[in-house]
């Protein structure tokens, strides 16, 4: 099932643009996601939550460099709202690209297990091997949720770029899946939900979302850094949203008073010119 449309020049142009995320984001990115994880305990204590989740499995994705560890809180949370919520399972992700196939036979094994549609959640690169998943196999697929990935532009100016040039160093272009490169920036044939944050401290916010929304696709603005997607209070209450909703009743995500009051109230204590 194909729902690819091509990216303009116009639109590859303003891509093209885009500048790191500033200095003081990427500087505070620790002390930033520290606090957040301090209102991660709080946030599920005095919020109750349903947890009456119909126990369709959830696949999540940590980042570049990441693991499952960097995932727990985020799986447990889903876990409560009544999910059989499942990690990646391949250790620290180096960015290699058969990561790619590896997932493929993990969802089909999930499927199997199942017999249901999985829901996947992936931080910053694992947001981008979620899309491609839903691509390959979109009838496996219930909906996609990215955390800060930068699928309009994987090596573009984002601050961990280097980690990446670092890893990849040596490698031939003829080894390089140049197809691939270039389909990330398309969108998934799935319900999707881009989560970004403009005070977001490793990569660019812009490259965070699509470039248009769908009936299918929205691009959602939370308040944090990127090293806290995974037990930021905003991004919790979105997740918890969009995981009520199977494929063919999905709805684009209302705030509430709850939505607005933790955009309001985020522990970012800093004013500046982007």
């Amino acid at each position: 099932m194909a729902f690819l449309f091509a990216m303009g020049k116009e639109t590859k142009s303003a891509i093209n643009k885009v500048k790191r995320p500033s200095l003081i984001w990427s500087l505070t990115e620790a002390s930033r996601a520290i606090i957040e994880l301090g209102t991660f305990y709080p946030f599920r204590l005095i919020n109750n939550l349903p947890s009456d989740g119909d126990d369709h499995p959830v696949l999540i994705l940590p980042g570049f460099l990441a693991s499952d560890s960097s995932t727990v809180h985020l799986r447990k949370f889903v876990d409560t709202l009544g999910y059989s919520v499942y990690g990646w399972g391949e250790g620290r992700n180096f960015a290699h690209e058969q990561y790619i196939e590896l997932l493929f036979e993990k969802i089909e094994m999930i499927f199997s297990k199942h017999q249901r549609s999985i829901s996947i959640i992936g931080w910053s690169l694992g947001g981008i091997y979620a899309r491609q998943l839903a691509k390959g196999r979109p009838d496996m697929i219930r909906q996609v949720v990215t955390l800060g990935s930068p699928f309009k532009g994987v090596k573009k100016a984002n601050n961990a770029k280097w980690m990446y040039d670092l890893l990849t160093r040596g490698t031939s272009k003829a080894k390089i899946n140049q197809d691939l490169i270039d389909d990330i920036p398309f969108p998934a044939p799935v319900p999707t939900t881009a989560i970004y944050s403009k005070e977001d401290g490793i990569v660019p916010w812009r490259l965070c979302m699509e470039d248009y929304e769908t009936a299918i696709h929205q691009n959602i603005q939370v308040r944090g850094s990127h090293f806290g997607f995974g037990f930021n209070p905003a991004v919790l209450l979105i997740i918890a949203d969009r995981l009520r909703y199977y494929d063919d009743n999905w709805v684009k995500f209302q705030s509430s008073t709850l939505f607005e009051k933790l955009m309001v109230t985020m522990p970012v204590n800093f004013s500046f010119k982007r």
